[in-house]
């Protein structure tokens, strides 16, 4: 059995608007069988656009039931039914969400006429409702257009119609194939997302254009893109989203770092319109670092736009947490405080020196290059090396290794190289890699991936 669905809302947002009517008609695969329908109380006001689209107004709903005196009535319609409707995710999220607030959790295998129609139908040049209902000579009166009464009675019409179509074993095969993959967006195909790898890469959605509308990541590209398309009680932007999604590519990347990496320069170049990465939060201070006279690291804290030049080796929220980090590190290395901001160097021993925790470079007693040994590891957690750095990971087949270039603390790019072949140098890296923009974002990318990261091989060259 199939109950085909239609509601209308007070707005387009599950998690925030209200249904002002449903209808549902009990199919039972040849025809209608059973209807019910009613108008219901959003406890709310209908904007004034809506009721100029929908024909309801507050009056009319007003004495109407509220939703949870038609939930048992809802529950018990559609029970052992295959939830079907017009864009379904639309239809099914807002039902949904009204049982949530009850504290119950509604749960149908759903079906969409739209991902239907599209399969067996394939000479419509339009699969919206009304445009579908006039091409096939479904009547659909313009007084009932956009009221849940009017557009379920269509909807279920156009399913007769679908299920006559389905006269064939590979058409049923194709209703039960839209019933596992009624979740993805009406203009993908269940297939095209079976076919997707379960390998790491960044993935593209594209619009009916072939334009790059959203860009991802993930270290399983086929589990990551069938979250996305899980039913939701997002906004009217994902719904909309989801919509315009035609097709999908990907390019596998082998390692986790590369996908990061090119993910954030393919946004920037494509800037997808519906990305939001790369937003980053604000971080304004930094962590710095010279060598002085002496020949000895430095390290120290402040407000990014106050100095004047370098980049910070990496950012922070605000002055504590940047104080706090350059404390741990002191402490995990044994630096001197005096050679950092924490202190304040004036040619005596530091408090760390009395109490053994200094090694004495304060007062020159330790010398710069052993000090800087240490230093350096800092500068390598970081992305940063006063000598050149290459990661190390997984490449795109068995028998192939990735490789990050870090060159004098600049961000170089990224490449794949044979697993038998050797690296002793930059120049050999550098013939594998192709070149991409350093900036504050993949310094970042390349700080975080380090620090959590413990299978990379770090190569300093």
């Amino acid at each position: 059995m199939y109950a085909i669905v239609d509601i209308e809302t007070t707005g387009s947002i599950a998690t925030q608007d209200r249904i002002t009517e449903i209808a549902i008609f009990k199919h039972d695969g040849e025809k209608i069988v059973d209807q019910f329908n009613t108008f219901v109380n959003p406890e709310r006001k209908i904007p004034v656009f809506i009721s100029k689209l929908t024909g309801i107004t507050d009056e009319m709903v007003q004495n109407a039931p509220k939703f949870f005196e038609v939930a048992k009535t809802i529950i018990e319609f559609t029970q052992d039914c295959v939830f079907v409707a017009h864009n379904v995710n639309f239809d099914y999220s807002f039902i949904k969400k009204e049982f949530n607030y009850l504290g119950y959790n509604y749960n149908r295998k759903t079906l969409c006429t739209v991902r239907l129609s599209r399969k067996l139908l394939p000479e419509e040049t339009s699969y919206s409702l009304g445009k579908l209902s006039k091409s096939l000579g479904i009547e659909l009166p313009k007084a009932l257009r956009h009221r849940a009464i009017g557009d379920a009675k269509a909807t279920a019409e156009l399913f007769t119609l679908l299920m006559k179509t389905n006269n064939t074993t590979q058409a049923y095969d194709l209703f039960e194939n839209e019933l596992n993959s009624s979740i993805l967006p009406p203009n993908i195909a269940l297939e095209d997302v079976v076919n997707l790898p379960q390998e790491t890469g960044v993935y593209y959605f594209h619009n009916q254009e072939g334009d790059i509308i959203y860009i991802g990541k993930s270290k399983n590209i086929k589990n990551r893109i069938t979250k996305h398309f899980s039913v939701d009680y997002k906004s009217r932007k994902s719904i909309e989203f989801k919509n315009n999604i035609h097709s999908i590519s990907f390019e596998l990347t082998g390692s986790e770092l590369v996908a990061l990496l090119l993910e954030s320069d393919e946004i920037k170049k494509h800037l997808p319109k519906y990305n939001r990465a790369q937003r980053r939060t604000s971080y304004p201070f930094g962590l710095f670092y010279f060598k002085d006279e002496d020949g000895y690291i430095n390290f120290f804290t402040d407000r990014i736009s106050r100095v004047e030049e370098g980049e910070p080796i990496t950012s922070f929220a605000n002055a504590k947490t940047a104080k706090s980090m350059l404390q741990k590190l002191v402490d995990k290395h044994q630096l001197c405080p005096n050679l950092t901001s924490l202190g304040k160097y004036d040619g005596t021993p530091c408090f760390a020196w009395q109490i053994k925790r200094c090694r004495g470079a304060c007062h020159q007693i330790e010398e710069a290059h052993q000090y800087n040994k240490r230093a350096e590891k800092i500068l390598l957690q970081y992305g940063q090396s006063l000598s050149d750095i290459a990661i190390i990971g997984k490449g795109r087949r068995f028998d192939e290794k990735s490789v990050v270039f870090i060159q004098n603390g600049i961000y170089k790019g990224f490449g794949y190289f044979d697993e038998s072949d050797t690296i002793v140098c930059a120049d050999d890296i550098l013939s594998r890699i192709q070149l991409y923009a350093d900036n504050k974002d993949v310094r970042q990318i390349i700080v975080g991936y380090m620090r959590k990261n413990k299978t990379d091989k770090i190569i300093k060259l």
